[in-house]
């Protein structure tokens, strides 16, 4: 596929090699179908096969062939591609990053045009509008919540009564659930799961046009995970041998873990788990969770434009984000889509109730860098300063609103 030039220096990642796996390109062909590339960042086996299955079904009936890469860095491989001039005819877009492409001119702002444009959340419409235009669709959404080894739980003597409500609960049942081989709780050590204890802390990272990083309530979620880590009720899924905590769970090594409905996707590797998902315990402020989203990032002034649009009003069909969701359990983005995944999977029922209180992460153009700083800062928050790991995060985030408000 052939675009303008794109800059050479390229958003988060900062590099500038070419993508070899994207390399095929696409274009329309007189000698057979057209041929798309598609750049994902799986959660795993199932989700990787339900995309290709979607798919293959769309290129059955369009003429198109369409290959499906599964990223083992989607940030880094997305940017190497549009630093070669080689990025894939269709992408994921994640929330973090969108702001910052849009804002360089990389995304072809084809959602509004959609047929079904009217039918996604606003507040996911909202997420991924960029200068008030409605850029790109919204693929689906989910939330975090408690995910609990229900066998475990049971051996352990605990009943449905037992669930944590706040933290005091959350502490007091990972202590019971933690032996020799099992650790109380596990999830990954970054802004995406430990910002929700700070805003259950009454913490957040902006307010308005100011940045508030270091408030004593952001300091105080990051010390109630320095507490539960060194009480060794707490632990990140590299530190059991985990790829992350999905498989911490699946595996035993860990009772509960903080995931989002994608969790299903280890039925696949750990067929034998059994599990419940609950709302995440209240905070000293209240509950709060995070919801993440991404959209089918396609490249301006793509060649393939046409199709491309096409492939994305047949995948955020509800039929087709239906079959996602059974697959690997991710929320469809449409109103009516979520309302019938409700019925259909009652069990995942507090993932959906989480949404009414759920609150996007930080997102403007240039954060997606520093909260990548700041992910590499909490690697030493066992041991560390809290209220120090905030401070830098405080100056550079102040630094990159400043620069995305034009000051």
């Amino acid at each position: 596929m052939k675009y303008r030039k794109w800059s050479a220096v390229l958003l988060a990642a900062g590099v500038v090699a070419s993508l070899g796996a994207c390399a095929s390109g696409g274009g329309d062909s007189a000698d057979g179908p057209q041929k798309l590339t598609m750049l994902i960042g799986s959660s795993g086996d199932a989700e990787t096969s339900a995309v290709e299955s979607a798919t293959t079904a769309w290129a059955a009936d369009n003429n198109a062939t369409v290959e499906v890469i599964a990223a083992s860095d989607l940030t880094q491989q997305l940017s190497q591609g549009f630093a070669g001039d080689d990025a894939p005819d269709v992408f994921y877009m994640g929330w973090d990053q969108f702001s910052t492409y849009a804002s360089n001119g990389y995304l072809e702002p084809y959602a509004a045009d959609l047929a079904n444009a009217g039918e996604f959340y606003p507040s996911l419409v909202d997420t991924f509008t960029y200068d008030d235009t409605f850029t790109c669709a919204p693929k689906d959404f989910s939330t975090l919540g408690l995910i609990i080894n229900t066998d475990l739980w049971a051996a352990a003597g605990l009943t449905d009564a037992d669930v944590p409500t706040d933290w005091d609960g959350l502490e007091a049942v990972a202590t019971k659930l933690t032996t020799p081989t099992t650790v109380g709780l596990s999830f990954g050590l970054e802004y995406a799961r430990a910002g929700v204890f700070m805003n259950q802390a009454g913490g957040q990272l902006v307010d308005g046009d100011t940045v508030v990083a270091d408030s004593d309530e952001n300091v105080a979620g990051l010390e109630y995970l320095q507490k539960l880590h060194d009480a060794g009720v707490l632990k990140w899924p590299s530190e059991i041998s985990a790829g992350w905590a999905g498989e911490a769970l699946g595996a035993g090594k860990a009772a509960m873990v903080i995931e989002g409905p994608w969790i299903k996707g280890i039925q696949g590797d750990f067929p034998d788990t059994n599990y419940a998902a609950f709302e995440l315990p209240a905070g000293p402020a209240g509950p709060s969770t995070f919801t993440f989203t991404n959209c089918w990032g396609i490249p301006a002034n793509s060649d393939t434009k046409d199709a491309a649009v096409s492939l994305v009003e047949f995948l955020t069909s509800d039929a087709q984000q239906l079959a996602a969701a059974d697959a690997f359990g991710v929320i469809p983005s449409t109103e009516s889509g979520a309302a019938e995944y409700a019925t259909k999977y009652p069990e995942n029922a507090s993932f959906v109730a989480g949404a009414d209180y759920a609150v996007s992460p930080v997102n403007f153009a240039g954060s997606a860098t520093v909260i990548s700083d700041f992910n590499a800062q909490l690697e030493s928050l066992i041991g560390g300063d809290a209220k120090q790991i905030l401070g830098t995060l405080q100056t550079n985030l102040q630094a990159a609103l400043d620069e995305a408000n034009g000051n």
